[in-house]
């Protein structure tokens, strides 16, 4: 297991299902002059724009963002500063506020009655009274997107949940993400809400994190049950993490039925870093399928290089 320092967190009992995640005119910039089957790439530096095939990016996310994060160059835009619900996409700054907090990772937290989901009445692993260690609850909170874990978090932190919520939104003032705004720690509430836009800035942020890297890309997690030998899996809510095929360095997806499907990532894509973000997708695999259809856009772009030098 990747995470070694995570074996010997508290026992868990078991109960229901696991809450959470479920397991086009668009913004491109004006088409290259001769060519109307490319579009040109915006950039905010001096590099020559790109010109990449348009016919074969037709997402089915309502607002989706690709950016190179190296270069910070937009290459794909669409409803970028539309503001919308980002469900368990919030996780990511949970897990930020509570590393940049530096609050010990091997600490006992408590499943409390006040993290049982009232508002949707989702089910959770994690029984009431579970003693966990705060790194155990973090993995599972960003990795398998557990409600409870992330509700636990935010609810021991220093000052409680409230106080908790202030420092996501102070965070996420400090990296500029003006048009975001964090009222629990799971997501849950339709009311944490930000923009294509600024969700890249927090998934750079997030990217700056060796943990949260490591965990948002563990495929899977065997977590032993109170009272014998037995071991619950828990699983990553993005299959691609599993997919040879992908390189990810962080990742994350949210469902409520506010904000659809959402995804974010960042991936290494045709010797790449690139920054993505899918939100409001139609259907529960339709955000994987838009991941899978960028990826193989600029793959076929890289294999057959285009410049504008009109």
């Amino acid at each position: 297991m990747r995470l070694n320092w995570m074996m010997g967190c508290a026992l868990l009992m078991a109960t229901a299902a696991m809450a959470g995640e479920p397991g086009l005119s668009q913004s491109l910039g004006q088409p290259v002059a001769g060519n109307p089957s490319q579009v040109e790439i915006q950039s905010d530096n001096d590099e020559p724009p790109l010109a990449l095939p348009r016919a074969v990016l037709n997402l089915r996310s309502s607002s989706a963002m690709v950016v190179d994060q190296k270069s910070g160059r937009t290459l794909f835009a669409k409803n970028t500063d539309a503001r919308m619900p980002i469900a368990s996409i919030t996780k990511l700054m949970t897990a930020m506020v509570v590393l940049d907090a530096q609050l010990p990772l091997d600490e006992k937290i408590v499943i409390g009655p006040e993290c049982v989901d009232s508002l949707r009445n989702t089910h959770s692993r994690l029984k009431i009274g579970t003693r966990l260690t705060r790194g155990l609850a973090l993995q599972l909170a960003l990795m398998s997107s557990e409600n409870r874990a992330a509700s636990a978090l935010g609810h021991a932190y220093p000052g409680g949940i409230r106080a908790f919520v202030t420092a996501m939104n102070n965070k996420a003032d400090s990296l500029g993400m003006k048009h975001t705004h964090f009222v629990d720690s799971t997501g849950l509430n339709s009311d944490n809400a930000s923009t294509a836009q600024d969700l890249v800035t927090m998934v750079n942020a997030a990217y700056g994190y060796p943990l949260i890297r490591d965990i948002t890309t563990t495929p899977s997690f065997d977590v032993a049950m109170r009272g014998g030998p037995r071991r619950v899996q828990f699983r990553n809510t993005n299959m691609l993490v599993s997919n040879k095929t992908w390189q990810i360095g962080v990742s994350k997806t949210g469902f409520i039925n506010e904000a659809g499907h959402c995804l974010v990532m960042q991936a290494n894509i045709a010797n790449k870093p690139m920054v993505i973000v899918l939100l409001d997708s139609w259907g529960k695999l339709s955000r994987i399928g838009d991941a899978q259809r960028i990826k193989k856009w600029m793959e076929s772009s890289n294999k057959n290089p285009k410049r504008n030098d009109s």
